[in-house]
């Protein structure tokens, strides 16, 4: 198991899967994660980033497969916003397909981990984003 970084984090966990989010929700808090907040889909995770009154994620964990707004919608439109596009995002999906995996780097994804979840694989993907981005960030006030 890892060890947690210097301060707690905040992460958005846009997810449908019940068992999985639970699985996802039991390794961020041991590794760290101060809060942790669940959406269904791609509508509500949007929703909730562009809500100024919400507290904004140091880290985004988001599923591909989901309804509404699937997860690659989600990802291009977070990442195409300059308000949020600085947040790291792991992508968690049962999807290994090459289309779905460069396509989520193409979309500036900061990992890619495949389900059913290995979790010493999730676990790294967040701790190398540790070590460039949540032990470093700078919370600006949102607009």
């Amino acid at each position: 198991m890892m060890t947690a970084p210097a301060r707690p984090y905040d992460v958005l966990l846009v997810e449908d899967d019940e068992a999985d989010a639970l699985l996802i929700e039991d390794a961020l808090l041991a590794r760290g994660a101060r809060n942790l907040t669940q959406v269904q889909d791609g509508v509500a995770g949007l929703d909730y980033l562009r809500d100024t009154a919400k507290p904004r994620p140091d880290l985004i964990v988001l599923d591909l497969n989901m309804p509404r707004m699937n997860g690659r919608e989600l990802l291009a439109v977070i990442k195409q916003d300059p308000d949020l596009r600085t947040i790291p995002v792991v992508v968690l999906t049962t999807s290994s397909a090459p289309d779905d995996v460069t396509g989520a780097y193409r979309h500036h994804a900061n990992a890619y981990v495949t389900k059913p979840v290995n979790l010493e694989d999730f676990e790294r993907a967040v701790q190398n984003i540790d070590a460039f981005y949540l032990e470093t960030i700078t919370h600006l006030p949102r607009t």
